[in-house]
């Protein structure tokens, strides 16, 4: 048992892992596998197959992967999209000028905002 834990162990050296974008990934897979055993017709159990059989695959090779700044940046851009979906308490704007985003609080009616990089003045509605 110990020498399968250090194969492993030396095997798994330099690649990626598990993050929160492959648990996602995981999830989505096993759901359309599910799904597709409850549908009758079967060109869309082929279908709900096929994605879930892809995004097993994503995963897997992002768990492998070496190059694994790439794979941080895309798990990082994941949680940034997440992270803007859960708040509901806040409205993300860019800036017309120099694209920065700005996040402001909801319902407040139209406001006068102020970018912080640049500080260019627009009017937008929460």
């Amino acid at each position: 048992m110990n020498k399968i834990k250090m194969w492993l162990t030396r095997f798994m050296m330099g690649r990626y892992g598990n993050d929160k974008l492959n648990m996602y990934l995981l999830g989505v897979g096993v759901a359309a596998s599910l799904l597709s055993v409850f549908i009758p017709s079967t060109a869309v159990k082929l279908v709900l197959t096929t994605i879930s059989y892809a995004f097993l695959i994503i995963s897997l090779v992002r768990c492998f992967s070496r190059n694994t700044y790439k794979r941080y940046e895309e798990n990082r851009k994941f949680l940034k999209l997440l992270n803007r979906i859960k708040d509901r308490e806040h409205r993300y704007f860019s800036c017309p000028k120099c694209r920065q985003t700005v996040r402001v609080p909801r319902k407040k009616g139209k406001i006068s905002i102020t970018c912080p990089k640049c500080r260019e003045k627009f009017v937008r509605k929460t």
